[in-house]
């Protein structure tokens, strides 16, 4: 993109990827690049989601705006459509021909989540650029930069905490970073999972301990009353013990039945069972398994 921009040579743009990685951020910067504030106004149109861009938005104000020329400036006005997959097919069909007929003078640039949800003949008309999730390297350094910036008080183990639960999304990194410095004052890991309603890593221990070693109603039991302390919900437990499942040394038969009842269990959670009852059959699942091991044994 730098190198487009130092040759002058900008394409119709359309980028894309999970949010919080940075696309918005990217054209703006872009923007402020090619055109000096007081042009900024009249010579980009930014245009969201929030704004309406129905078919007459396209064929009216998008139109106008990337036909006319500025006097006393030469090269290309910019218009910006950030949350694209939000159009309608008939706005974004509509745009096919504004796209073609105004390259002269005007560069587009569509900002997706779902490049799916674009028209492929919206896709063939723009260079594609694909923002994947932040790996930890590039967030770190920029959470730390923010962190020295604002003097907020964070651990080692709460900078994880932190890169985990965002898991690549740099705007809510930053969001639970100010709402645990707000909240607690010091940013250690039990602060962020206690901030985001996330269960531990020690209450997922201590259920999959008594999962594994308890009878069948105390660990329901047990378990029901750490939920109703610690206000988890089950969704979030069963994702945290999937992770464990792929830790704990099953034999490879055992480990597969288990992660299919894990599957059924998450699925009729999404279809909105109850919790009880998808509770003692997750707790079931595990007996089961417990039972298989030690009959291998």
């Amino acid at each position: 993109v730098q190198r487009f921009i130092s040759e002058d040579r900008l394409p119709h743009l359309l980028l894309y990827g999970p949010p919080g990685t940075g696309k918005t951020s990217t054209i703006l910067a872009c923007a402020r690049q090619l055109y000096r504030e007081r042009e900024f106004g009249s010579m980009v149109l930014e245009l969201n989601a929030s704004d309406d861009r129905g078919i007459d938005i396209v064929r009216g104000p998008i139109l106008s705006f990337a036909s006319t020329r500025t006097i006393f400036k030469k090269g290309f006005k910019l218009v910006i459509l950030d949350e694209a997959d939000a159009m309608t097919q008939d706005a974004q069909n509509a745009l096919r021909r504004v796209i073609e007929k105004f390259t002269e003078n005007t560069r587009f640039c569509l900002i997706c989540n779902y490049l799916s949800k674009i028209i492929p003949a919206l896709q063939s008309r723009c260079t594609r650029f694909r923002f994947g999730p932040l790996t930890p390297e590039l967030m770190v350094p920029r959470l730390q930069h923010v962190i020295q910036e604002e003097g907020v008080d964070v651990t080692e183990d709460g900078m994880k905490a932190l890169v985990t639960l965002s898991s690549g999304d740099m705007r809510r990194a930053l969001n639970i970073l100010q709402s645990t410095s707000m909240a607690f004052g010091k940013v250690t890991e039990e602060n962020v999972y206690t901030c985001t309603g996330h269960p531990l890593k020690s209450d997922i221990a201590n259920i999959l301990d008594w999962m594994l070693n308890q009878d069948f109603s105390t660990a329901y039991r047990k378990i029901t009353e750490l939920k109703a302390l610690k206000g988890l919900a089950l969704q979030d437990i069963l994702t945290e013990i999937h992770l464990f499942v792929h830790r704990v040394d099953f034999p490879p038969s055992i480990r597969m039945q288990l992660l299919i009842k894990l599957a059924d269990v998450e699925y009729r959670l999404a279809a909105g069972t109850s919790e009880k009852i998808q509770l003692s059959s997750l707790i079931a699942a595990f007996q089961v398994t417990r039972d298989l091991v030690v009959a291998e044994a």
